[in-house]
């Protein structure tokens, strides 16, 4: 009986171990997890979106985030490492390409709020005005979808096109073309470096301001921003669905969206880029 006893205490004292053993692990992987919680990492292009959220990485930390800003230099990188997890959130891209990025790349990509607007404009080396445009002007637009029908109504709006009704448009969709124009469909970050080599270029505001373009003095043509249509081309802060409710989301869009980025932007962009909250 007591050697019986005696074998009982110790597996019950081994299964102790085991279990006292397990649970510093679950505790273990639990404050892992409560680490990672406390770690933003968010995809960004340069400018200027790398800045606003440098300007308020002390914000964020003083929550008790580490806030890692990672910046990439076009448009598919980031969403897809959103996609794969290799990123909390990213902020660069307007409503419609994030929904054509989900269409053609089947993601599952949402968005919290918008942050600002950086109006596309039309810019030129070549001619100081529209009126200038001669006969067969080769003209520059973005290759992807939303951005290119964004130019093209813009040269809509300019007087220089007439397009058919529809929601994406190409060059194709175009149905008066009084000046003849030639149009080249390049990336969009490649836009500024040809406008020595075309008559004019429409440049997204991001890329027009890493190459030291202003949008609102050197732009030929400028989209309106007060425009309704111009809402769906906020720069929204991007993330997986489902993630969007998190606590950190809700703290980076929260701070995001405050009286301190409106101030930075108004400050900083002089008009070429427009808090919209």
């Amino acid at each position: 009986m007591r050697k019986r006893r005696i074998l009982s205490l110790l597996l019950t004292g081994i299964l102790s171990i085991g279990l006292i053993g397990c649970g510093n692990a679950g505790a273990s992987e639990g404050n892992k997890a409560k680490e990672e919680d406390k770690t933003i990492k968010i995809g960004v292009t340069p400018v200027p979106h790398a800045e606003i959220v440098n300007a308020i990485k002390p914000d964020l930390e003083a929550k008790g985030y580490t806030v890692e800003v990672i910046e990439y230099t076009d448009y598919v990188t980031p969403n897809t490492a959103l996609a794969d997890g290799d990123l909390d959130a990213n902020y660069f891209q307007t409503i419609p390409y994030l929904e054509e990025t989900n269409e053609g790349k089947g993601y599952d990509l949402t968005y919290t709020k918008g942050v600002h607007l950086e109006p596309i404009g039309i810019y030129s080396a070549n001619i100081k005005s529209l009126d200038e445009l001669k006969d067969g002007a080769r003209v520059a637009v973005p290759n992807d979808p939303s951005n290119e029908a964004r130019s093209l109504r813009l040269l809509e709006s300019a007087g220089l096109i007439k397009l058919k009704e529809a929601e994406l448009v190409t060059p194709k969709d175009i149905v008066e073309n009084p000046k003849n124009l030639e149009f080249e469909e390049l990336e969009a970050a490649q836009l500024p470096r040809v406008l020595e080599e075309v008559a004019i270029a429409v440049i997204n505001g991001n890329y027009a301001l890493e190459a030291g373009l202003s949008p609102a003095k050197d732009a030929l043509y400028l989209e309106d921003a007060t425009t309704e249509a111009s809402k769906k081309y906020h720069n929204v802060i991007a993330v997986k669905k489902g993630n969007e409710n998190s606590q950190k989301i809700k703290d980076l869009t929260k701070i995001l969206t405050s009286d301190k980025v409106k101030k930075f932007i108004e400050d900083n962009y002089n008009g070429s880029v427009l808090p919209v909250f």
